[in-house]
């Protein structure tokens, strides 16, 4: 106990000589942290459907309470920051995702797992809304990249967690508390810095303020650029094509593939860990490449490897096309938002983002539950042609962006 208590107090020690580092390797674990449910998902779900005699497509149900709770975090975001602090913020918000997903290894209904979802979105959207609020204006755009990269490594960890728990003690709930566990020790952490995280607030005041944020542009004007709204169709298709795969990847290996259940939760985490690589790699080239042509790349390759998914010559190329596909769309999210003002002119970005943001979360619910349902209706093979057509819907909603965007530039240079 005393060892314990002396190491507290040097850890502490440390992150007062280092307070910006502490926050740098705090913001990263936090966005493993906020991959981590995701990831525990798609591998956890034949049991969770199987413990509570539900149907396939009742995933739906607790991606559209999570949504519901990230979208309505995510928009308040703003005032509960300016009012607590970032610090506190993140504190309360990952208590309250711990908390909940400890509740999953009590609820005895479906019901209850819906409700909790609820509050696991709340928190994961005032997390992500925060983080990303913070490390833009305080940090440089190589670090928000590798941010984002970092999310994967909890979408990687998830299914390793998942699999290892059904197959050593045989229950998904054990998995659940394991993270829930997880996210309420990040919390105590927040707790702990709370002195560093106000002291870098109070020295915000002395920064130069953010180009973006510069334009103070109405929610309704904005609204009524076409550009904003093709945007958003971006984030939703793509959003909800990633997850897609992520959840629905498993139970397609499995269920109607034949692939043993550990080969198949391990590749299922190879699509996580290869998004995960493919974004560092991203964050190296991105500039060199430019935004407009890693994503058209990005999406090329992704066709490549959904095709092979449907083709499935041998049982092999399901897990070569599934790390394929993971490492082929990691660069999208993070290349499609830092090209926003370019897409729509800097008055509008500021707004664009965030709707973005919005955009992508509906999708992350919407479409899987589409494609659940499709599977459950027709077959789970419908699940590689699904995604086939959103990737190609994708490829030409991001041409129409490029084809479009001289016309807006020059429009916008006239004014």
């Amino acid at each position: 106990m005393g060892l314990t208590g002396e190491s507290l107090k040097t850890t502490y020690a440390s992150a007062r000589r280092h307070p910006k580092m502490t926050l740098v390797v705090l913001a990263f674990v936090a966005f493993i942290s906020l991959g981590l449910p995701d990831g525990l998902l798609g591998v956890a779900w034949p049991s969770i459907r199987a413990s509570f005699a539900i149907p396939l497509d009742a995933v739906g149900w607790l991606l559209a309470a999570g949504v519901v709770g990230y979208l309505a975090s995510s928009f308040l975001s703003g005032p509960l920051t300016a009012r607590l602090g970032v610090g506190k913020v993140l504190a309360v918000s990952c208590a309250m995702t711990g908390a909940s997903l400890i509740g999953y290894t009590l609820a005895p209904v479906w019901w209850m797992i819906v409700l909790l979802g609820v509050v696991v979105g709340l928190g994961a959207g005032a997390i992500d809304a925060g983080l990303n609020a913070y490390v833009a204006s305080h940090f440089g755009e190589r670090l928000m990249q590798w941010l984002h990269a970092s999310y994967g490594i909890g979408a990687t960890l998830g299914p390793v967690i998942m699999t290892s728990t059904l197959t050593l003690v045989h229950s998904w709930r054990v998995g659940y508390g394991v993270v829930g566990g997880f996210q309420l020790a990040l919390a105590a952490c927040f707790v702990m810095t709370l002195p560093i995280w106000n002291r870098e607030e109070q020295a915000d005041g002395s920064e130069q303020p953010k180009h973006l944020t510069d334009y103070k542009t109405p929610l309704g004007e904005t609204l009524r650029q076409p550009k904003v709204w093709l945007g958003m169709a971006l984030f939703f298709v793509y959003t909800g094509s990633e997850f897609a795969l992520g959840i629905w990847a498993y139970t397609l290996l499995v269920e109607s593939r034949g692939i043993n259940p550990e080969v198949a939760g391990f590749w299922v985490g190879s699509y996580w860990a290869t998004f995960t690589v493919g974004r560092i790699v991203a964050g190296v080239y991105a500039k060199r490449l430019g935004a407009n042509l890693l994503v058209f790349g990005s999406l090329i390759a992704a066709l490549i490897g959904t095709v092979l998914l449907w083709w499935n010559p041998v049982s092999e190329a399901n897990l070569i096309a599934v790390a394929m596909i993971g490492f082929a769309i990691a660069p999208i999210f993070p290349a499609l938002m830092s090209g926003t003002s370019q897409r729509v002119g800097v008055h509008f970005a500021a707004n664009t983002i965030g709707m973005q943001i919005a955009a992508g979360g509906l999708g992350s619910a919407t479409i899987p539950s589409v494609v659940g349902m499709l599977a459950r209706r027709i077959s789970l093979e419908a699940i590689p042609v699904c995604l086939m057509v959103l990737f190609a819907g994708l490829l030409v909603l991001h041409v129409i962006a490029i084809g479009l965007t001289p016309l807006y530039i020059h429009r916008r240079e006239s004014h």
